[in-house]
This record gives structure tokens, C-alpha cells and sequence, in this order.
């Protein structure tokens, strides 16, 4: 009796299990990781079908080579202005599909194995921006009397007392704000983790006010609504942080120097901690950082920490001597 040979998947078979089967059944990512990879892919899907003049249902896994995978991320540097870290983004939801796909058909190993020596691209990493005690509490400023003061002012007031990232922060819903005994915020954070953060007595007043300012709020509404009642958007946040920052430009002229965003008021949580004295684990926590070396970083970027640090230790007592080439070639080279 002859042997079954081996069939291998359709490629859209293969993205279609990738999606249902092993992102959303077997590794239950969150909704936003999954639009994470789809975005990815589609864009991938649509510069493989100018390059090759193939629609995506026609694509092999074969055609996923090296060159065509360099093309596109060449493609998302210079047509659409990717940073490279977005660059390594795309490539890394590819690998994932790639490394998935290998698992399904392993007749098409060697060609996903030569895709997957494409490498991720280095980059310098920028030195974190943060606002000095100063330059936040003019941010912050004091609440108006209206509405939409009230609601910008205890947003900002959250963000810096919670450290959070605006997707957290635009997901707080009323059930989320404990204000009974010890008073703290639960975020919903990335990957579906989620932490409880304490909250300062001077935010558990604004809070209680803003509860008192509207009554109607029920437990699944927003903690921070637009007009509409419906929840803030990150640029909805942008805007308002903007418009604070312009009104502090007068008592802090240097804001007008920073690139200020929101995830620089999460910085600033972080940084005001470390120079607080807080333990790195402690901030890793408070963050929802999944690993304290990301926490390292604020060190990296404080510098009158590491300036304190080099004072303790004594300096060590040279004498310096001008060198001085016995060579007449080594002084016409030392004089280049």
C-alpha cells in the first residue's frame, strides 16, 4: 500500500489557523495585539502583491524570501517613514507568523528558515524625557471651575500619581476607582495584566469631587468621558496635554524646549519615584513594567543620580604628562 504523501497548508490557510487558532485559542493575546500582527501582516500582504503581482490568496510561503521581506522593510523606512524600532515591529509580528508556519508545514522549513535570517535592524536609544517637580506642577496648574477644566486637571492628576499609559488610563472605568479604605486605581495594562495602584489623598479628593459633579456616572462608565460620555481617545489626551503645557510655558519657560507627550508624564512618575528613593522592583510594579531592566533605563537618564554616585568615590591623583614623540614620523602623524 503506497504511503500518504505529505500535503502542505494554503498560505491562507496557514494565516487564517495563525489568528483564530494560535494568537486568539491558544495564546489568548489581547484584542490589541492581535490588531498589532494584523496590521502588520496586511501591510506586508499589500507590498507583496506589488512586488510579485500576486493577490495575497495566490502567495506561497516560498515567495516569503529574504529579498522580498529586506524590500519591504527598506519599503517602511523610506516610502512610509518608520522609525526603526516600528521597522523591527513589522518584522517581528512576520518572524511570528513565519516560526507558526513552519510548525504547519514542514516542507516549507528551509524557505522559512532563510526568511528568518533576516535580522532585526540596531538602534540608538533616545534618552528618556522627563519634566522636572517644578515644570509638572505647572502642568498640573489648578482645576477650573467648568467641566472640561475639571475633567483635564484629575486626568493629568491621574496620570502623574499613577504612572499609567494612556490606553490604561482612557480604559479606567468607574468600577476600576476604590476610594474606601486603601484607596488605588486598577489598570488594565498590556498583554491583559493588570495592577493596582495607590492613589495620594489629594487625589482621592478630586476624585470624589469630580463623582459628586456627575452622578449619572454608572460603574462601566468611563472614569474620564468626552462629551459624548463615551471615552477619551489618545489624542483626545495629546490635545489636552498640550494645551496644559501651553498655559505653563509662562511660569516654566524651558517646557517649550521638551517634547512633551503623555508617556512623558510616565516618565516623570517614574523618574520623581527613583529619585524618591524607591526600589527599582517597586517601579518595575507601579509601571507594569514585565521586566525590572526596563526600569533601569531611568537611571541611565538621571543624571544628577550618577553625579551624586561618582562623589563618593575619591579621584584618583594623576599627574598628567604631555606625551611627546621621540619619532620625527610619530610627531608629523601626532600633529594631524
Amino acid at each position: 500500500m503506497p504511503e500518504a504523501r505529505a500535503t502542505s497548508p494554503s498560505f491562507p490557510a496557514l494565516v487564517q489557523s495563525f489568528f483564530t487558532e494560535y494568537l486568539v485559542g491558544q495564546r489568548a493575546v489581547s484584542p490589541r495585539t492581535v490588531a498589532c500582527y494584523r496590521d502588520g501582516l496586511m501591510l506586508f500582504l499589500a507590498f507583496a502583491q506589488r512586488q510579485l503581482g500576486k493577490p495575497p490568496t495566490a502567495l506561497t510561503l516560498a515567495d516569503i524570501d529574504p529579498d522580498l521581506i529586506l524590500a519591504f522593510l527598506a519599503h517602511l523606512e523610506k516610502q512610509r517613514h518608520n522609525s526603526v524600532r516600528s521597522r523591527n515591529l513589522r518584522l517581528s509580528a512576520l518572524r511570528t507568523f513565519l516560526k507558526f508556519a513552519g510548525r504547519r508545514d514542514v516542507l516549507s522549513l528551509h524557505s522559512i528558515e532563510r526568511a528568518l535570517s533576516v535580522p532585526m535592524k540596531r538602534f540608538e536609544r533616545p534618552m528618556l524625557g522627563y519634566l522636572t517637580r517644578e515644570e509638572m506642577l505647572a502642568v498640573l496648574g489648578e482645576p477650573g471651575s467648568n467641566w472640561t477644566s475639571q475633567r483635564d486637571h484629575l486626568l493629568l492628576a491621574l496620570l502623574y500619581n499613577t504612572g499609567a499609559r494612556v490606553s490604561e488610563m482612557i480604559g479606567v472605568r468607574i468600577a476600576d476607582v476604590v476610594l474606601d479604605g486603601g484607596a488605588c486605581v486598577h489598570l488594565h495594562g498590556k498583554g491583559r495584566k493588570q495592577r493596582a495602584v495607590p492613589l495620594w489623598k489629594s487625589t482621592v479628593s478630586e476624585l470624589r469631587s469630580w463623582l459628586r459633579m456627575n452622578p449619572s456616572l454608572r460603574s462601566d462608565s468611563p472614569l474620564l468621558p468626552n462629551r459624548r460620555g463615551q471615552a477619551m481617545t489618545r489624542s483626545n489626551v495629546e490635545k489636552r496635554l498640550e494645551l496644559a503645557v501651553q498655559r505653563a510655558k509662562d511660569r516654566c519657560p524651558g517646557l517649550l524646549k521638551k517634547r512633551i507627550s503623555p508617556h512623558t508624564i510616565r516618565h516623570t512618575t517614574a523618574m520623581h519615584l527613583l529619585q524618591s528613593g524607591v526600589a527599582f522592583n517597586v517601579i518595575a510594579l507601579w509601571l507594569g513594567h514585565e521586566s525590572p531592566v526596563t526600569t533601569h533605563r531611568y537611571v541611565e537618564a538621571d543624571l544628577a543620580m550618577k553625579e551624586k554616585a561618582l562623589a563618593r568615590v575619591a579621584e584618583p591623583a594623576i599627574q598628567l604628562r604631555r606625551y611627546r614623540p621621540a619619532d620625527p614620523l610619530l610627531a608629523f602623524l601626532q600633529q594631524l
